[in-house]
């Protein structure tokens, strides 16, 4: 009697699949006053930033809030700036809104938020940061101490706090060099919109760090120096009004001159699109 054999089904060993690049993974956009904001979440944002990190191809993330998008409606920078930006994000909740109200599925990326969860994110993956902004260097030691704290494991290899006024050559080149010299994979950067913004499209090709990520008062708020809005405020779109009461002599000429004009020129832009689909 022959002896009956289990049959196998062969099976090929596993071919590897090429991680997505940066391209496959970014996000659709759709304009809100003409600039492009990224339909998308925090988990797709940090996924792409990691695509960004591993193609070590440059690229430049704004966290864009209103005063950003109406300060780039007057001034040539700002709008080149925002233009050519790799990823815009809605960091302020009437982004949200204006893009919800044109159709779209729409989610906050609170520029903040994204620091704190892809810090998070990268005391596991080993991501290397830079820190360039804060009020003062003592600010940014704080903001670095903290950071690390909370995410042990973090690799904050660098940090510098500008002044208040115009680099001049040296020390342009002395930043260059100093971020060149940390290895750095990100560098956020938080000076203020929109002069963080000129900044990334200024320094984008003369730094090694393939990811800048301008996230305007997220070091004051993670330094310990300014509250944040409570959730409830930042869901109703009052999170300015909290910044206000916080910091009046500084934000009232900004909220009284811009967000008046926002609301005034997103309804010209839903007034064009409805007589655009009557026709």
């Amino acid at each position: 009697m022959t002896p009956q054999t289990a049959e196998f089904t062969r099976i090929e060993p596993a071919v590897a699949l090429p991680a997505p690049s940066a391209d496959d993974v970014r996000p659709a956009t759709a304009e809100v006053l003409g600039v492009p904001l990224a339909l998308t979440d925090y988990e797709r944002t940090m996924d792409w930033m990691d695509a960004v990190v591993a193609d070590r191809e440059p690229a430049y993330l704004s966290a864009a809030a209103v005063h950003l998008v109406m300060v780039a409606q007057e001034d040539e920078d700002t709008r080149a700036a925002v233009d050519e930006a790799t990823l815009v994000v809605p960091d302020g909740q009437p982004l949200v809104w204006a893009l919800r109200s044109l159709g779209h599925e729409a989610s906050r990326v609170y520029g903040p938020d994204l620091m704190a969860k892809y810090c998070e994110r990268s005391a596991q993956t080993g991501v290397r940061m830079y820190l360039y902004g804060g009020r003062n260097q003592g600010a940014l030691v704080e903001l670095a101490l903290r950071l690390r704290r909370r995410y042990p494991g973090l690799q904050i290899v660098g940090g510098y706090s500008p002044p208040f006024r115009p680099l001049d050559d040296d020390e342009q080149q002395w930043v260059i060099d100093d971020i060149n010299r940390s290895k750095a994979d990100v560098v956020w950067v938080g000076i203020g919109q929109p002069k963080q913004e000129i900044w990334m499209r200024e320094f984008r090709d003369r730094l090694d760090a393939p990811m800048l990520v301008g996230v305007g008062a997220a070091f004051d708020f993670h330094a310990g120096l300014v509250p944040q809005a409570p959730s409830w405020m930042q869901d109703v779109g009052l999170e300015w009004v909290y910044r206000l009461s916080k910091e009046p002599r500084r934000l009232w000429r900004r909220y009284a001159r811009y967000n008046p004009r926002f609301v005034a020129g997103f309804a010209r832009q839903k007034a064009r699109g409805a007589r655009h689909a009557a026709r």
